[in-house]
């Protein structure tokens, strides 16, 4: 069962990037441009998504955003990210004739209450991660998606990631063999103002940044049997902040292990995934942009025995695939390859690797 999800899992993320890959053939299908809104400029990521939606304007119509909170949204007004944007209430922005999607960006404890409010209202969403800090709001995200007809798309970016693509279509045509290992890490060195900030959650980093690694190792090796998480606070004099964590993910047949460093110097340079199989290597680092190394025992496709370094397509931005697909989804013309049950097992494996309860 899980070689056939993951079967189906790759081979929807090829059908997206090969979309990407040949825009003549996508943009034959296109129509009208797809109305979005974002509610939110809390979280991190958020002006970027708003960036990567304006540099799409032959796709994306963007109708208006969203911030109640006065200090953000006075500061958001003299970003370049919402230069020009009409700032709405949310009641306005969901309640635009022929809005289709939202992008929710606010912060982490109200995303999943807001999108659920955004799927009652008949759109598409763009969720920034994580879902909650439970398993019951995770769970209430998707239920109500299903009621809605709708799609929820997490905002775990390696999905779209080059490399990343590469690696799951390795994996899905077997060339690395049986699997014996996989293992990731992500961190960055964290200034007092982000430790403040991130000392909220019990989780620590490997609930706020390493779940991007957890959604990729699911994506390849399906739900974990059992998490035994590791938290050390490095420097307690001076707050509670989980800041150099290790998760152990236990499968049939082998242990993944994921770490989250955030008192790391080199942490983005540093930043690397890594799957072992019987048959070859796949190596990762950094994960932006993706750098490949490839080894294999036996020659396959363009590649030949041994080590190699493989160059990945470039992309025009960061977060710009995600939503070239999600505007393919608007559209009806596919389905999201990630679906709530995928959905359900990363948080589920986030919640565990953080030492977060799931309830």
């Amino acid at each position: 069962m899980v070689a056939k999800r993951r079967q189906f899992i790759t081979d929807s993320i090829l059908l997206a990037s090969s979309a990407v890959a040949f825009p003549h053939v996508a943009g034959a299908a296109q129509s009208k441009r797809i109305k979005i809104g974002q509610i939110g400029t809390a979280h991190a990521h958020a002006s970027g998504k708003m960036s990567a939606i304006r540099s799409l304007p032959e796709i994306f119509e963007v109708v208006g955003i969203v911030e109640p909170d006065k200090e953000r949204r006075k500061k958001a007004e003299s970003a370049a990210a919402y230069q020009g944007l009409t700032f709405l209430e949310q009641d306005q922005l969901l309640n635009t004739p022929g809005l289709a999607a939202v992008a929710v960006e606010t912060e982490i404890e109200q995303l999943t209450p807001t999108a659920i409010q955004c799927l009652k209202a008949g759109m598409h969403v763009h969720v920034d991660k994580p879902a909650g800090t439970t398993m019951t709001e995770c769970h209430a995200l998707h239920d109500e998606a299903t009621r809605q007809g709708k799609t929820v798309q997490m905002g775990y970016m390696l999905r779209y990631n080059p490399a990343f693509e590469l690696l799951f279509q390795v994996i899905r045509d077997g060339w690395l063999g049986n699997l014996t290992e996989l293992s990731g890490t992500m961190g960055k060195y964290a200034n007092d103002a982000t430790r403040k900030q991130l000392a909220a959650f019990p989780g620590g980093g490997m609930f706020e940044l390493a779940c991007h690694l957890i959604d990729a190792m699911v994506t390849v090796l399906g739900k974990p049997d059992q998490v035994t998480p590791y938290a050390f606070r490095s420097h307690p004099e001076k707050d509670t902040f989980a800041d150099n964590q290790l998760a152990t993910f236990h499968y049939p047949n082998l242990v993944a292990t994921i770490r989250c460093n955030h008192i790391d110097p080199f942490g983005g340079p540093r930043r690397a995934f890594e799957v072992a199989g019987e048959a070859g290597l796949f190596q990762i680092q950094p994960l932006e942009p993706g750098k490949v190394r490839l080894g294999l025992t036996q020659p396959h496709g363009p590649f030949k025995k041994g080590f190699q370094n493989v160059p990945v397509r470039k992309t025009t931005g960061r977060y710009d695939d995600e939503f070239r697909d999600l505007a393919k989804i608007a559209r009806g013309e596919k389905e999201l390859a990630w679906d709530s049950k995928h959905d359900l097992a990363v948080h589920e494996a986030v919640l565990l690797a953080s030492g977060m309860p799931i309830n």
